[in-house]
């Protein structure tokens, strides 16, 4: 990459955590990190009581845990003792409705106070906690209740007569449904949850759980079929606890904001149990994104570590650099971002405003954590994913029918793999078992990922196997192309794809939008086929260029390649329940 590497003298504010990652990689590994939890426990670990209790028996009950900020600015704190007592009530009250050890509770709530008490509950109880967006339709709530066998669902009145009522009698496992906010006539076999819990007792001893018992399930779309149930195990936490502190920086004195909606795993492994075992005090805010919103939240509630989507980055570079300079926003000490490959131009435009840089980082549901990452440590190179975390093997592979090999060479693209074994790796694909094995191959998981790894260890993305463009015998990367794209002013987001061609067999078409102040034109899109030639030359470089309104992403903010072609070429577009908006 030819941007210049920010270095870590530049950007430091504070001596970062792990000082050093070479001594780290050397020393760490998953006995360090186990030691870092509650030595108490012995040999039952618990995610729940090592986000909320071990605070209280070690004496910081009082310390802020929760801030949260509801849409119209009402506020609600509370400390590490408040927040096992109501997860200890909402444990109790699972435990009094005759649900114990493995039941699954799903939440359709939106960002509100009760859906974290109850994924902390849940998980004490010895529960299974599955999060799911509030904002899906009636089919893709059904398939996953349905797929995970859904015991217990915590739903606001208006979603539950949406999208579960009607299908409620095709939904056997489902017994127990509570309604939040209160409903004036609650609808037949639901339960009022302010009610229920007022009822019950704030006492409950955390079940102890074997580090193995299954404790989280997230739903991932495929592009194809029905969604995959991805299931992780309490020792997953020793793997959100460390990440915490490593890849994201914190300590216990910190303001973190985490701006994932818990309906997407990030905002489950890093917007409740990650930040609260690290004993921070956490921010929720209940509202969608705001440019205005979002810089006044970071100066008034002065976040210190904040961590977001690429999305959400580039639409604040949208709204324009003047408006963050009218916040004061000196309080930052580290910014990540995560969710899709970040583009150079977003690392060097936050690094400009801000003073610091965003540090990009890479993991999946699969990987239950934070795997490969850029450290406060370390230098940042623009566009890089950053290196393995200690303790995690990653290499390059290429691959032949059932055999893979190591490939040495720097900067040769091949699929991203992990050494198996890390503490949040995923146990099953729920009911899927062919599929899970498939991802594994002579002693690697295989992640579907394209990467390359340079002389000094940084891993870079190319883009999803599927992804990948085949054109007059290069192999093509998208987020390389898309890079190229957004250093053009006009161009705010792109997305690309290859399309069927007789010479080529594919050739390069990209999809963009645009910033405010720039209107489509066949000027414009010669403007940037030229741009791009310039930057990438004729091989690389997009034979078409369409300038659209804007692209199909997800609601975590992934922009979703599949569909653009799927739609392209006329092709079923699979499984769209996680889309932004109706297609």
């Amino acid at each position: 990459m030819s941007y210049e590497t920010i270095r870590k003298s530049e950007q430091a504010k504070r001596a970062a955590v792990m000082r050093d990652y070479e001594s780290a990689s050397r020393r760490m590994g998953w006995d360090t990190f186990r030691g870092w939890l509650d030595s108490e426990a012995g040999s039952w670990l618990n995610i729940g009581y090592e986000a909320v209790d071990r605070h209280v028996v070690e004496g910081r009950g009082t310390k802020e845990a929760i801030r949260w900020i509801g849409k119209d600015g009402q506020r609600k704190s509370f400390t590490y003792a408040d927040l096992e007592r109501e997860t200890d009530r909402f444990a109790r009250m699972l435990a009094d409705h005759g649900l114990g050890k493995g039941i699954k509770v799903y939440s359709l709530l939106g960002r509100v106070p009760e859906l974290y008490i109850a994924a902390l509950g849940t998980l004490k109880a010895g529960g299974v906690f599955c999060p799911l967006y509030s904002a899906f339709g009636p089919e893709p709530v059904r398939s996953r209740l349905e797929i995970g066998e859904a015991n217990v669902l915590l739903v606001s009145p208006r979603n539950y007569e949406k999208k579960v009522a009607a299908a409620r009698g095709d939904l056997p496992y489902l017994t127990h449904v509570f309604l939040t906010p209160s409903a004036e006539q609650p609808p037949d076999n639901t339960i009022d949850l302010t009610k229920a819990l007022a009822e019950t007792e704030p006492r409950f001893e955390c079940v102890q759980t074997d580090p193995e018992d299954m404790a989280l399930l997230h739903f991932t779309s495929g592009t194809t079929g029905k969604p995959k149930g991805v299931v992780h195990v309490h020792e997953a936490v020793v793997m959100h606890n460390a990440t915490g502190r490593i890849a994201l920086d914190l300590r216990e004195d910190d303001i973190f904001w985490c701006t994932a909606d818990p309906g997407w795993v990030t905002g489950t492994s890093y917007g409740i149990i990650a930040p609260l075992c690290a004993g921070v005090t956490m921010v929720i805010d209940e509202a969608e994104f705001d440019a205005e919103r979002w810089y006044a939240l970071l100066e008034r509630e002065e976040v210190t570590v904040w961590y977001t989507a690429p999305t959400a980055i580039r639409l604040l570079m949208r709204a324009g650099a003047e408006i963050a300079r009218r916040y004061d926003l000196s309080h930052l000490h580290f910014l990540a971002s995560v969710g899709e490959p970040l583009n150079p131009e977003a690392v060097l435009w936050s690094n400009k405003v801000f003073g610091i840089p965003f540090h990009d980082n890479w993991w999946q549901s699969e990987t239950g954590g934070i795997m490969i990452a850029n450290y406060a440590s370390m230098d940042v190179k623009p566009g890089s994913m950053g290196r393995p975390l200690p303790g995690i093997e990653a290499a390059i592979l290429e691959t032949d029918g059932d055999t893979v090999r190591v490939i040495d060479k720097p900067m040769q693209p091949g699929h991203l793999a992990l050494r198996p074994g890390w503490p949040s790796m995923f146990r099953a694909y729920l009911g899927q078992q062919e599929r899970y094995e498939k991802s594994f191959r002579d002693g690697w998981y295989l992640s579907g990922d394209l990467a390359m790894r340079d002389d000094d260890g940084y891993f870079w993305f190319v883009g999803r196997a599927d992804d990948v463009i085949k054109s007059a015998g290069h192999l093509i990367g998208p987020f390389e192309v898309e890079s190229a794209l957004v250093e053009h002013p006009a161009v705010a987001e792109a997305a690309v794809i290859g399309v069927p061609d007789e010479r080529s067999g594919e050739i390069v078409k990209a999809f963009v939008t645009l910033h405010s102040g720039f209107e489509p034109s066949e000027a414009l899109q010669r403007e940037l086929l030229g741009h791009t030639r310039k930057k990438l030359g004729a091989a690389i470089a997009p034979r078409q260029i369409e300038i659209a309104d804007d692209l199909p992403r997800t609601r975590s903010g992934k922009i979703m390649r599949r569909l653009l072609k799927a739609r392209e070429l006329g092709l079923p577009e699979g499984d769209t329940s996680t889309l932004e908006k109706a297609a």
